[in-house]
């Protein structure tokens, strides 16, 4: 089977990890991930979900957010306390977007995209970023997140609320309860797992470059994610369906979520057309690190076979 992604395989010594959940791999990683991205300061977490529930509590602010989305990321909208409309952005796939931008700084979520110096080259200082170790994204673990910053307030507050509203000392006894927090700190084990994948980034993107290269050429398109590889069907269950008969893992991202009555709100009309088209026909094929030449031989020959293109 060609799978669609490619998860690590590691072994773990717990012994290695102290007797803490939130033990001294946890600062490390979070140390070297900041590095790796250009920013002075970094907070993990559980879940990237989490972190954008606590980049948004209580705000009270009207979110605008991509149809196009995993539903999590409404899920921690609503559950912050928030509002929210749909727009029309497809590209964001696979890439980053401004989640919001209250004038002063934003939050960004790159849950999708992980690049050298990305938070130096992208934001400012009171900004913050949130990215993702879901075991199928860049950089993958056991899921799990982070929030980075140049803005030292905004991380240490995020470090107090994730560690059930306790303040951030060394020593585990001389924790006080400052308010009441929540369960949200990224454990040791998550911390390996990302910390190993990270290591690992900048040789994984340089094959994916060449893999991308490859099928922009064969679909005449122009994608530079070095998470998805999307195109768009117009047979997609048929093609999704002879591909797996044909030992070929696909995918769909995303569902629109403005058609789900979960989501949907009065002013949900079929308006968001990019959005409700790329919720008929979009798929994603495999793409990672792994793929030898053969397996991309195989993809696209299968595709040529099975798929009738959409239109762009």
């Amino acid at each position: 089977m060609i799978n669609l992604f490619n998860v690590n395989d590691y072994v773990i010594d717990t012994a290695i990890l102290g007797n803490h959940l939130h033990g001294g791999v946890v600062e490390e990683f979070e140390n070297s991930f900041a590095s790796y991205v250009g920013a002075k300061y970094a907070c993990s977490l559980s879940s990237a979900t989490n972190a954008i529930f606590l980049s948004l509590l209580n705000e009270d602010v009207e979110i605008k957010i991509p149809s196009i989305i995993p539903p999590v990321v409404l899920n921690a909208i609503i559950n912050s306390g928030n509002a929210y409309s749909f727009t029309d952005n497809i590209d964001w796939v696979g890439t980053s977007y401004t989640l919001h931008d209250f004038g002063d700084y934003k939050i960004i979520d790159s849950a999708q995209r992980v690049d050298r110096n990305q938070y130096r080259n992208e934001a400012n200082d009171s900004d913050v970023m949130i990215f993702s170790f879901y075991p199928t994204k860049p950089v993958g673990s056991i899921d799990g997140g982070i929030i980075v910053s140049n803005d030292y307030e905004k991380i240490s507050w995020f470090k107090e609320a994730s560690l059930n509203g306790m303040c951030n000392s060394q020593n585990n006894w001389d924790r006080r309860i400052k308010f009441p927090g929540w369960k949200m700190y990224m454990n040791s084990v998550q911390a390996d797992i990302a910390l190993r994948n990270l290591k690992k980034l900048d040789d994984k993107k340089n094959s994916l470059e060449e893999i991308c290269e490859t099928y922009n050429e064969y679909f005449c398109l122009h994608n530079t994610s070095h998470h998805l590889y999307r195109i768009n069907i117009k047979n997609r269950k048929e093609f999704m369906i002879r591909m797996q008969e044909s030992g070929i893992m696909c995918g769909i991202h995303y569902a629109a979520t403005h058609l789900n009555p979960v989501y949907a709100t009065s002013s949900c009309v079929s308006f968001l057309k990019k959005s409700e088209k790329c919720h008929d026909e979009t798929v994603s094929i495999p793409y990672h690190e792994m793929l030898n030449k053969q397996n991309i031989d195989r993809i696209l020959e299968l595709t040529k076979q099975f798929a009738v293109m959409a239109d762009d």
